[in-house]
């Protein structure tokens, strides 16, 4: 496992991070026996990094990481992230910071993820939501600073809004925060026309999620696939859509090759070989993705010419997701 700096936080982390969404619910049958396990084999793989959240299952995620965890929490970063109070995604720039990011809320939030985690400390605590206007609105900053000099919080930063790869441009180059997080893959490569050259110059830490663009950019989902019951990609990648994605899909495996010989592999190689990303975060809820994503790290990376070709299949769809409200 190779690891890296998360901006100017002091912290080194695993390229290949832990995204705990999954165990925390909402993807289909859950297991939290192999979930318990696979957080555990990916620390043994070398993965110091784990981002979990206080909406991903209402706190069962953090539950699991605190259980797996217990008795080693010193060898381990640990990235949660506070929900809008209105619990609605995205936050709008009509909604005010003291409507979904009150310093109350905050420092509440913080204390039950604290509980949740069993621990007296988040390295990395994150805002669930971002809107750029928050900039100007210090509530929440203050929140976090004080957050921080109770030692309760070391560091924090934002999770930009669902595919919105512009608005915490911002944010970056006020100094206000020590990272952020952002949806960005060989499909949504925006990020990389403005937000992460603003992260590079400001030495702000990017979190990198959805890199397998929930699963399409693994190759698993065609358009005859069935989701099981309880997973809410079913609402998501609906027949229309996978059907539209395909030819792209299609495309993407004629790059294949035999130092990098399928789509998962590709997706990871393509958002690493940005120098601006710290770690990027799939999704881990068995033994044999933690295998799988951390072999990727340490193995031959993609070359500028071959990113650089892997920019003509980025595909803007614009699907929301089903929880989103409407600007």
């Amino acid at each position: 496992m190779k690891y890296r700096k998360l901006g100017q936080t002091g912290l080194e982390i695993s390229e290949i991070g832990f995204g705990a969404w999954g165990i925390g619910g909402g993807w289909g049958s859950k297991d939290d026996a192999e979930a318990v396990k696979s957080l555990q084999h990916a620390f043994n793989a070398g993965v110091n990094f784990y981002d979990t959240a206080y909406a991903y299952g209402d706190g069962h995620s953090e539950e699991l990481i605190g259980r797996a965890f217990k008795g080693c929490r010193e060898k381990i970063v640990i990235a949660s992230k506070v929900p809008p109070k209105t619990l609605r995604w995205p936050t709008l720039d009509s909604e005010p910071v003291k409507e979904t990011f009150p310093a109350r809320w905050i420092v509440d939030c913080t204390e039950r993820t604290l509980q949740k985690l069993g621990t007296d400390h988040i390295d990395l605590q994150q805002l669930h939501a971002w809107s750029d206007p928050y900039v100007e609105q210090a509530e929440w900053h203050e929140a976090m600073c004080r957050l921080r000099k109770d030692g309760k919080v070391l560091h924090f930063g934002v999770s930009a809004n669902d595919w919105e790869p512009y608005n915490t441009v911002r944010l970056v180059e006020s100094g206000m925060c020590d990272s952020v997080q952002v949806i960005y893959n060989i499909f949504e490569q925006r990020p990389a026309e403005k937000l992460l050259p603003a992260a590079l110059k400001h030495n702000v830490g990017i979190i990198v999620r959805v890199p397998f663009e929930e699963g399409l950019l693994t190759g698993k989902f065609r358009p005859d696939h069935k989701f099981e019951e309880g997973d809410w990609r079913g609402d998501w990648l609906t027949p229309e859509r996978l059907e539209a994605a395909e030819p792209k899909v299609k495309a993407l495996e004629a790059e294949l090759d035999s130092e990098t010989c399928d789509l998962p592999a590709l997706a990871l190689k393509f958002v690493l070989a940005h120098p601006a990303v710290s770690t990027v975060i799939p999704g881990m809820r068995s033994c044999r993705h933690v295998d799988a994503n951390c072999a990727v790290s340490g193995a031959q990376v993609l070359s500028p010419a071959r990113v650089d070709g892997l920019k003509r299949h980025a595909f803007v769809h614009g699907w929301t997701y089903p929880w989103s409200q409407k600007k």
